[in-house]
């Protein structure tokens, strides 16, 4: 089964100061291993890339995003023009939800296409939807 990970499961994985991340990297640590393989979008990392130098010292942030790139157990799943579009109706037909982030449907949009129902995050956004994701760590 895949799991995938949203910009606060990259967060919490890079900073060890997070008061989840013992829980997030043993959470990924475990769910990596059973899946074999780990997915984001180039959305995520976008967001992640932006947050992590903001938070990390510079060469902390520099080595776990050349860490999360060269990891062969993490596949970078493309924001295409139809995935985009797809988004943008999940973004009208959840007109009631305006805090749900436009990345986060596309990340819903690639999760529904691959069948993944797994996602590291702390957004209840995921679940909020209806949509049958799982969110974790539990």
């Amino acid at each position: 089964m895949k799991l995938f990970v949203d910009t606060w499961g990259w967060l919490a994985l890079a900073d060890r100061r997070d008061a989840k991340h013992g829980f997030v990297a043993d959470c990924y640590r475990e769910r990596s291993k059973l899946s074999r393989q780990v997915v984001t979008s180039n959305f995520v990392l976008d967001e992640l890339l932006t947050l992590l130098f903001v938070r990390l010292p510079f060469a902390e942030a520099a080595r776990f995003a050349n860490a999360v790139f060269a990891s062969p157990s993490v596949t970078t799943e493309l924001v295409t023009p139809e995935r985009f579009k797809a988004a943008m109706a999940l973004r009208l037909k959840f007109a009631d939800k305006p805090k749900i982030s436009f990345t986060d449907f596309t990340s819903m949009v690639i999760m529904k296409e691959l069948a993944i129902s797994e996602v590291l995050t702390a957004d209840n956004h995921f679940v909020q939807v209806g949509m049958g994701f799982h969110i974790l760590p539990e």
